[in-house]
């Protein structure tokens, strides 16, 4: 596996691959890589003649008083995993190297962007857009992988493909859980103890919403004061949305279309702050 931090270098191997017939596939990440990540490379690698890992804690996509500073860095342990799991090449970019000193061009996505994590992160999606904007012009991917977890960046993703004629395919891998159900996630490492022993109730409330959609339950409002009734009785819950919107566009649903709805929420846990989101198709 070849490890390259330099934008231009990346760009100069992708095209000299492209040019030679070979297929590109691009696994983008922010580091501190777990079984979540490795089961987007193991989607990749059989979909391509080349895989390409990106590890970057992009800047841009966190707003004031986030978590960027603090974000967890483990390049050594990272390039173990992106080994195992096939990887050609990994690239490790800096902000510099991503974002020249006179920056000043962002993408952004006007739709599928405005709610749910939008409405409280209103910089995020824009700060995801270009990113990975630039890394599609960088690895040159004719694929790219990314988790069924961050669901509302995914249909913001298509939607700049789709709206730019991106020649990229998207390809969406499955949620991976712990054993008890919490979403795998870099984050969940910020937790206390009492908030992870707790923490896959969010998940548990997930599937009384699909059990009660299954015994007829479709009214949307309905469906989300189960959800907040089932996280009110433990006070390291903080829920800051539960939507239910069209897994497409996000647009808001007022009662369930089976086939293609996502219910999605952000939950605050109270000791740590660390915000934990999760959803499930219906």
């Amino acid at each position: 596996m070849k490890v390259i931090h330099d934008s231009k270098e990346l760009q100069q191997t992708a095209l000299a691959l492209r040019a030679q017939g070979k297929t590109i596939a691009l696994v983008p990440t922010m580091g501190n890589l777990h079984a979540g990540h490795a089961s987007l490379m193991d989607e990749a690698r059989p979909r391509a003649d080349v895989l390409i890992v990106s590890v970057f804690v992009n800047p841009t996509q966190f707003g004031p008083n986030e978590d960027y500073e603090k974000y967890p860095r483990t390049l050594d342990a990272d390039c173990e995993v992106c080994r195992a799991h096939g990887a050609d090449i990994l690239f490790a970019p800096t902000p510099e190297t991503m974002y020249a000193p006179t920056f000043s061009t962002y993408i952004t996505e006007s739709a599928c962007s405005q709610g749910l994590c939008g409405r409280s992160r209103p910089t995020h999606f824009r700060g995801v857009c270009t990113v990975v904007d630039i890394l599609f012009n960088l690895a040159q991917p004719n694929v790219a992988v990314f988790g069924q977890k961050d669901a509302q960046q995914v249909a913001v993703l298509k939607r700049m493909v789709q709206d730019l004629h991106i020649p990229v395919e998207m390809v969406v891998a499955p949620i991976v859980r712990e054993e008890d159900g919490l979403a795998l996630s870099s984050r969940n490492q910020y937790l206390t103890p009492k908030e992870r022993a707790a923490a896959p109730k969010i998940q548990a409330a997930l599937q009384t919403l699909k059990n009660s959609i299954a015994t007829g339950t479709d009214a949307t409002e309905k469906l989300a004061e189960i959800f907040v009734n089932e996280l009110s009785a433990d006070a390291v819950f903080e829920p800051e949305y539960i939507e239910i919107v069209d897994n497409t566009t996000m647009a808001p649903l007022k009662k369930i279309e089976p086939g293609n709805t996502l219910i999605a929420v952000a939950v605050r846990m109270t000791e740590s702050r660390t915000r934990l989101i999760d959803n499930i198709l219906v």
